[in-house]
């Protein structure tokens, strides 16, 4: 099996401190699995405090795809549609991941996402790279294996899973591969978990909202704005959760997103968490997301850049 470094109980604690200013980030995200994914990139991409050093398509399946690795080809695809929409182009940014999911917890799905996520990793920086992980976890699970070292300089954040206490962690995210959330909570690497239920889920909108605030702000705007009209036949009395903005908003202001520091948890293959162990290294766990403030800030970016 493969050994992680031995994070002192100072270490992790220093880099699971929630962030405050400047940072450095990559993104790793199923961009195309349905319509949350791109309004994240492009709330990370308008975020002047956040250097996007990367963004890596995640292998995902479901009925927007033949399997996982058409997938991941979709959202690579994806990914650079929306740069084009933000008029910035690819710059080198975007990387494709793996076609598949994790073989076997010690065995990792090499990619060329996995190899930059390693490369900036190792990069010199004052603070850890943060990793925003919005998909299976296949691709930052994968760097760990091959390079275990980079579990010291990370935070990865996660949204994935339910809260601890809940009866099942059957959550798309978690549940597509669940031998790499293993991987990354057995780590020892610093992370931030990001539930589903009861936590993004607050991150709501509708039709009305998005008409409002998005539509017109920019050929952005206005592509977010298609792709949540499109995504749904009938919009009467409906909500959307727009889950992925959560790991952005984190970063941009943690207060926004509170957390508490918990015993990392096992995810077990029925989809269920394991009991507690105490014993465990401490991960922090979002327990609420403020969602008025977060898609204001999401809301007032739009606007900025739709004014250029």
């Amino acid at each position: 099996m493969v050994q992680f470094p031995l994070l002192s109980p100072e270490r992790r604690l220093a880099l699971l401190e929630p962030p405050r200013g400047p940072v450095e980030m990559v993104l790793d995200t199923d961009t195309y699995n349905e319509i949350d994914d791109q309004f994240a990139v492009v709330y990370a991409l308008l975020s002047p405090n956040l250097t996007v050093r990367g963004l890596y398509a995640a292998p995902f399946y479901n009925s927007r795809s033949e399997g996982p690795a058409d997938g991941m080809e979709r959202s690579y695809q994806e990914i650079l549609r929306l740069l084009d929409a933000l008029g910035i182009g690819d710059r080198g940014l975007v990387y494709r991941g793996a076609g598949r999911y994790l073989p076997a917890e010690h065995e990792p799905a090499p990619s060329p996402a996995a190899e930059a996520l390693i490369a900036q990793a190792l990069a010199p920086r004052e603070g850890p790279l943060y990793v925003l992980a919005i998909g299976a976890i296949t691709n930052v699970a994968s760097a760990l294996l091959m390079r275990p070292e980079i579990s010291e300089r990370i935070c990865i954040v996660w949204l994935g899973g339910h809260p601890h206490t809940w009866p099942t962690t059957a959550e798309f995210n978690l549940q597509q591969d669940i031998p790499a959330a293993r991987v990354v909570f057995n780590s020892g690497a610093a992370v931030v978990q990001i539930p589903c239920k009861n936590v993004a889920e607050h991150l709501r909108t509708t039709l009305p909202e998005i008409e409002t605030h998005v539509r017109g702000r920019g050929t952005v705007g206005d592509y977010l704005y298609r792709i949540y009209y499109d995504f749904a036949p009938d919009h009467y009395g409906r909500s959307k959760v727009l889950w992925d903005i959560s790991a952005v908003a984190y970063l941009n202001n943690p207060d926004w997103v509170p957390t508490a520091l918990v015993p990392s948890p096992i995810p077990r293959d029925d989809r269920t968490w394991a009991p507690v162990d105490e014993s465990r290294h401490p991960i922090r766990v979002a327990t609420d997301v403020r969602r008025d403030a977060v898609y204001g800030d999401l809301f007032r970016r739009l606007a900025a850049h739709a004014e250029g």
